[in-house]
């Protein structure tokens, strides 16, 4: 898998290497379908994070570990999706708003979640070059995939939220294709945010027995 960390091209005086290119490449196919509701878009991001893991595996530890709970949490919303995906009329899952208990237990688990993993890799610090920004886009890609499992449409906030850090943070580590991605990823993020909101507005109410119709 050599090749995986080798350089495909240059693009505006920075390295582009295959696995940062495919893996990336596969994100935004994963947003895209996630956007369109399709069930397909976990076993994208699933490929997505295989990728990755066999990039890193052998020589960035740290890296290769999150890819495996990258897609433990993809077969998790898989399963998650195929219990619930006929719950809509065209087959795919109905989007909802998380409940204000929902709400604040992620945001919770988000925040003693990245203290916790910084701490950890500044334990070990050949498990991360930037503990505290990489255990913040670590622990919030889990929470917004987690919410995203959930159907929720706060999963989309998560995903911003991510991206406000992940933009610097990999055009400063030398992945320039990453950088550009997550651009993409927040006019993605946008867009599947708006139609998810107002998907979720046009829920269908339960009719009362005996009420006009």
């Amino acid at each position: 898998m050599n090749w995986l960390n080798s350089e495909a091209f240059t693009l505006f005086g920075q390295r582009i290497i295959w696995s940062d290119m495919v893996g990336n490449i596969l994100g935004l196919i994963t947003l895209a379908l996630g956007w369109r509701r399709s069930l397909w878009t976990w076993p994208v991001q699933f490929l997505s994070g295989l990728v990755l893991f066999a990039a890193f595996y052998g020589h960035l530890t740290g890296s290769a570990g999150k890819q495996a709970v990258v897609m433990a949490v993809a077969l998790y919303g898989w399963w998650q999706w195929q219990r619930t995906k006929d719950r809509a009329g065209d087959g795919h899952i109905t989007p909802r708003f998380a409940t204000w208990r929902e709400r604040a237990t992620m945001l919770a688990a988000a925040a003693v979640g990245t203290v916790a993993v910084a701490l950890f890799f500044q334990a070990y610090p050949s498990l991360s070059w930037d503990p505290w920004p990489d255990a913040y886009i670590f622990v919030g890609t889990i929470v917004a995939m987690y919410a995203q499992a959930k159907s929720m449409v706060e999963f989309w906030i998560a995903w911003l939220l991510v991206d406000l850090v992940g933009v610097p943070l990999n055009f400063t580590n030398g992945y320039a294709f990453s950088g550009f991605v997550y651009v993409i990823y927040g006019a993605l993020v946008l867009w599947g945010m708006r139609d998810w909101w107002l998907r979720s507005r046009r829920r269908p109410q339960p009719v009362l027995e005996g009420a006009p119709a």
